[in-house]
């Protein structure tokens, strides 16, 4: 009798930490409603909950001491704002939702992926999502069932629902990081190809999100990750898009007057803005003023909407105009700065704001250290492809750009909505790379297994 089952069960025992993480894309794949927390958010707390009872059960130190700092430093602002919230239900609420965004699962992430074949796994559950979410947007363009825009129905928002017409776009824009920086990597040539393929299927229902925020965020994130393999290959590739964006915009002329003047827009914000232009800067000015007015720790949290209209210019409308996708028109009101920092210096202060950009810089500079090493280190004769071996070089790419497009996003984007879960999985990947996938990985010698990382466990 055939024993070839055997290692394809060890394979898939070997999974099994990362799974939980896994499920948490594959949960927004459903259709979403916002009648409280969604089913992603509830699995994210029983993760949280699994990583305890896996340490407990060990007896090990859950981070090290490195990853302990970066990952605690938010806690101190969110303290004090929680303190200063205008309520203790507002502040409980609050602190909850940062803890678990900022801390919790970034911590859960760092335990839970062991090497790079978890890592890679996750990377790909994020490509899987924005590929089923990106065909439920291009589906909702063709056939006019997406949310309004311009009063037609054309605006491909996925399973998220006019609510979130930021959701889809989140998701597509982190799958299309994710699939470029697996097609740029060193790993085997399927995964490759297939990501290759995947991040060309993903740059259309991009488009159609016409998302102006995750455009840039997006561009300027694949432009870094297409330098740092070098400028032949970044020449190729942005020639390659290029020409698919000539065919699909002028030769089949899919959404070409829309499209064309939402790219028009962008330059447009300093001359004659559009209203949510508008809105969004007096949303910052009120994000100033409170600022002003609370410079150290802010008005705390969940505090923006209260203060909003007494820091807010006349020129602020009543709210944006929401339908489409299975939604009657109405007015959604305006309760963020729909600026992530701004939104954290108003509600935390500046000493909120200094202790969690000082731990996304930390991660940032690690990171990228790490990924300069790698990226200068050839393959040798024995870094052949395969599972957790050869040049990681993949890893750090999609990491690093997974980071890099949230810090660009948060200058005009905040967390909200189920796709935030996306970005707390987005930090644990690349607090796993800055601090969890380097100096253990590197000691492996040319040929050899290397052995397995656990998260930031105490070495």
């Amino acid at each position: 009798m055939s024993l070839a089952p055997a290692p394809l069960l060890r394979r898939a025992a070997h999974l099994v930490p990362v799974l939980p993480l896994v499920a948490l894309p594959a949960l927004l794949a459903l259709p979403l409603t916002y009648d409280g927390a969604g089913p992603a958010d509830v699995v994210s707390g029983l993760v949280v909950v699994y990583c305890v009872i896996r340490l407990l059960r060990e007896r090990r130190r859950p981070l090290s001491p490195a990853a302990a700092v970066v990952l605690g430093l938010p806690v101190v602002g969110l303290a004090l704002a929680a303190m200063g919230a205008s309520s203790p239900e507002a502040g409980f609420t609050g602190l909850g939702r940062y803890l678990q965004v900022f801390v919790l699962v970034p911590a859960a992430v760092l335990i839970l992926v062991r090497d790079r074949t978890d890592f890679r796994v996750l990377a790909w559950s994020f490509v899987g999502l924005a590929l089923w979410q990106g065909a439920v947007g291009v589906h909702q363009y063709v056939t006019g069932t997406g949310a309004s825009y311009q009063g037609e129905g054309v605006r491909a928002v996925g399973t998220f629902g006019a609510h979130d017409v930021m959701g889809m776009a989140t998701a597509v824009s982190l799958g299309l990081v994710c699939a470029v920086g697996i097609a740029l990597g060193r790993t085997v040539v399927w995964q490759r190809v297939t990501a290759t393929g995947c991040a060309a299927a993903l740059l259309l229902p991009l488009a159609l999100s016409f998302s102006r925020g995750a455009w840039i965020a997006t561009a300027l994130t694949c432009a870094v990750q297409l330098a740092l393999t070098g400028p032949r290959r970044a020449l190729k590739v942005a020639l390659a898009v290029a020409a698919a964006g000539v065919v699909l915009t002028g030769g089949f002329g899919i959404g070409t007057a829309q499209l064309q003047e939402r790219i028009d827009s962008i330059a447009q914000v300093g001359d004659t803005p559009d209203q949510s232009v508008v809105d969004r800067y007096a949303l910052w000015a009120s994000a100033g003023g409170m600022w002003r007015e609370q410079p150290l720790t802010g008005v705390g949290l969940k505090g923006f909407p209260e203060y909003r209209d007494g820091h807010a210019t006349l020129a602020l409308s009543s709210g944006s105009d929401i339908g489409g996708a299975g939604t009657e028109y109405r007015k959604q009101a305006l309760l963020s700065p729909h600026s992530m920092y701004l939104l954290v210096l108003s509600e935390q202060g500046l000493i909120g704001l200094l202790a969690l950009t000082g731990g996304w810089l930390a991660l940032l500079v690690g990171g990228g250290r790490r990924l300069l090493r790698v990226r200068s280190r050839e393959p040798g004769p024995g870094d052949g492809p395969g599972p957790g071996r050869g040049p990681e070089l993949d890893c750090g790419l999609v990491a690093c750009g997974l980071l890099l497009w949230l810090l660009t996003d948060f200058v005009y984007g905040d967390i909200g909505g189920p796709s935030t879960m996306l970005t707390a999985l987005s930090l644990g990947l690349a607090a796993w790379w800055a601090l969890a996938g380097g100096e253990r990985v590197d000691a492996v010698p040319r040929g050899a297994v290397p052995e397995r990382v656990e998260g930031a466990a105490a070495r």
